[in-house]
């Protein structure tokens, strides 16, 4: 089994934590608590984080809960002195408590920094180079220009009012996410129960309700079949909406010609957009109701959902239905005169983080898988990308 489908069933079981060994080469899931910077961050800072997806073995117990406090320092700050340097930031993250236990000596390294601009390689994050980005190209272009001429007049304030200089030192703020990979074993000692979420009852009636649901959006041009759906969210619009920012997504703006510049800014600029606007999807020939995003300081990647309320109810509580794909990749498409992005074709990747997001908020009173036999496991999005999943939906009880 999947580590992805092990931490959704560990979350689902609420299994218990035991004494065993996490072997090397396992994964933590982290979310920074402090910021770090590469113009501001001094060697030897303190950093602190937390584990926010369980660590979980091939039977579903878990090894680390959620919640368990990470704690390092930062090793190296380097930021940009010269026009051609790259800034850089070395982490080095040593101790590990679970919740009402004593801390454990941690050998790790930095694999990943979610949805960054940024390389990561031998836990050494490497900043981008400002010369290379589309707004310091389009600079150099319009610097050859007589800046005496009216031509280089119009197109020196033109630049100065639409596109900024880039902020190319590495800048994560609290909330930030990470992957560290185990360096060498981590051996955990017994604990109590982290904690328990049981399963939405009653089962036969969770069943019909989520295979009643359709398993696949449309284009808004074309119909075209789209994102699939692996996700139910039963409660009403403000639970939902107060998990989700609780767990830090945000709401995404509509996409008009306001929005559209600030899209281009921010791919020109290489940096994020907090609410960028998502391209328009349709469930049985519905609009989505509300949009949540979760990004970092690049407009090419970013979690993205799209959610829509559907007819009727469970046990008197409103049933909601979510696509979700995490963009991996941002190209520019001259047929659709628009950015495309490309995504993960794992979705149930996407799937178990938004489960262990929600859950992690403490705001999930229940949670369940589905199985949805006749729901599409090899499929592809309306602009192509390849879509697998085993087909089940999560469905969380919002509290």
């Amino acid at each position: 089994m999947s580590p992805h489908k092990l931490a959704l069933a560990a979350l689902a079981l609420g299994l218990s934590l035991r004494a065993a060994t996490v072997p090397t080469g396992t994964e933590l899931q982290i979310r920074l608590k402090t910021r770090v910077a590469s113009n501001v961050s001094k060697a030897q800072d303190p950093i602190e984080a937390v584990l926010i997806s369980p660590v979980v073995d091939d039977s579903g117990e878990i090894l680390i809960p959620a919640g368990s406090a990470v704690k390092g320092t930062v090793k190296q700050a380097a930021p940009i002195k010269n026009p051609e340097d790259r800034a850089a930031l070395d982490l080095e993250f040593s101790s590990l408590t679970p919740p009402n236990a004593a801390a454990l000596k941690l050998e790790c390294k930095l694999t990943a920094v979610d949805n960054a601009r940024e390389t990561v390689q031998d836990g050494h994050i490497t900043g981008i180079l400002a010369s290379e980005t589309l707004s310091s190209r389009i600079g150099s272009e319009i610097a050859k220009v007589d800046k005496s001429s009216f031509l280089g007049t119009v197109l020196g304030t033109v630049q100065g009012a639409v596109l900024k200089e880039p902020q190319p030192e590495i800048d994560y703020g609290p909330g930030v996410e990470m992957t560290l990979e185990l360096t060498k074993a981590l051996s955990t000692a017994d604990g109590a129960t982290p904690f328990s979420i049981p399963p939405i009852t009653p089962e036969d009636a969770l069943y019909d309700l989520a295979n009643s649901q359709p398993f696949q959006t449309t284009s808004v041009q074309g119909a075209i079949p789209s994102d699939l759906t692996t996700l139910m969210f039963i409660g009403t619009q403000k639970e939902l909406e107060d998990v989700f920012a609780a767990a830090g997504w945000s709401t995404a703006a509509a996409l008009n010609r306001s929005t559209g510049l600030e899209v281009f800014r921010a791919v020109a600029e290489e940096r994020g957009y907090k609410e960028a606007p998502m391209s328009v999807l349709l469930l049985d020939g519905q609009k989505p109701d509300i949009d949540f995003e979760k990004p970092n300081n690049t407009f090419a990647m970013r979690h993205h959902l799209r959610i829509w309320r559907r007819p009727g109810d469970f046990q008197g509580h409103p049933v909601w239905v979510c696509a979700a794909t995490h963009d991996t990749g941002i190209s520019f498409s001259a047929a659709k005169r628009t950015f495309i992005h490309k995504i993960d074709s794992q979705i149930d990747r996407e799937r178990a983080k938004v489960v262990a997001d929600l859950v992690f908020t403490g705001n999930v009173k229940a949670l369940s898988l589905v199985s949805r036999p006749k729901a599409p496991q090899h499929s592809q999005n309306a602009t192509g990308d390849k879509l697998e999943t085993d087909g089940r939906m999560a469905v969380l009880l919002l509290e």
